[in-house]
């Protein structure tokens, strides 16, 4: 008992001395204060690259992944086919956005291709998709977009190869 105590005791002393010794260092010792710094910056740089590299390792999963799963099972184009594959892949993204997200998210991606209004389903999506699964979705799309959502792009401003340069620009 008093052999654990007076451990106990020791330990307790050296943490508090330790935590008194780094408590006066950081306020008056500017060369301690620098390395701080350093070493904040250069944990935050690690994690900034760490962030990007685990972001572009996600892409390229999605963009594989679509890109598969485009190739293997295409997107009909009978507009009568289109309606039931729309509900068709609805209702399979609802019951994989559980399980596995990139499959979900695939689900949700090839019924927005088929979707006459596809901002109007983004906005759904939005709300009633998880967030994952919706972050997904954006990502597939910004890498591989279908039709319906390049035709809404084209229609917001002219298209840069139909624009022709005039002679004041050649200037």
């Amino acid at each position: 008992m008093n052999k654990a105590l007076a451990i106990t005791g020791v330990a307790a002393t050296a943490i508090a001395g330790y935590a008194i010794y780094f408590d006066y260092q950081r306020r008056n010792s500017k060369q301690f204060r620098k390395s701080l710094k350093k070493k904040a910056v250069k944990q935050k740089k690690i994690q900034e690259q760490h962030e990007k590299e685990t972001k572009q390792s996600k892409l390229d999963a999605v963009k594989t992944a679509l890109l598969a799963d485009l190739k293997e099972n295409p997107i009909p184009t009978d507009l009568t086919e289109r309606e039931a594959f729309f509900m068709e892949q609805v209702a399979t993204g609802e019951q994989k956005a559980k399980d596995d997200s990139i499959a979900a998210a695939i689900c949700f991606y090839k019924a927005l291709a088929v979707y006459p209004n596809p901002t109007d389903i983004l906005g759904v999506y939005q709300k009633t998709v998880p967030e994952d699964v919706y972050e997904l979705v954006v990502m597939m799309i910004a890498v591989y977009p279908p039709a319906s959502v390049s035709s809404i792009l084209s229609k917001g401003g002219p298209n840069p190869a139909d624009v022709k340069p005039t002679e004041e620009d050649l200037d």
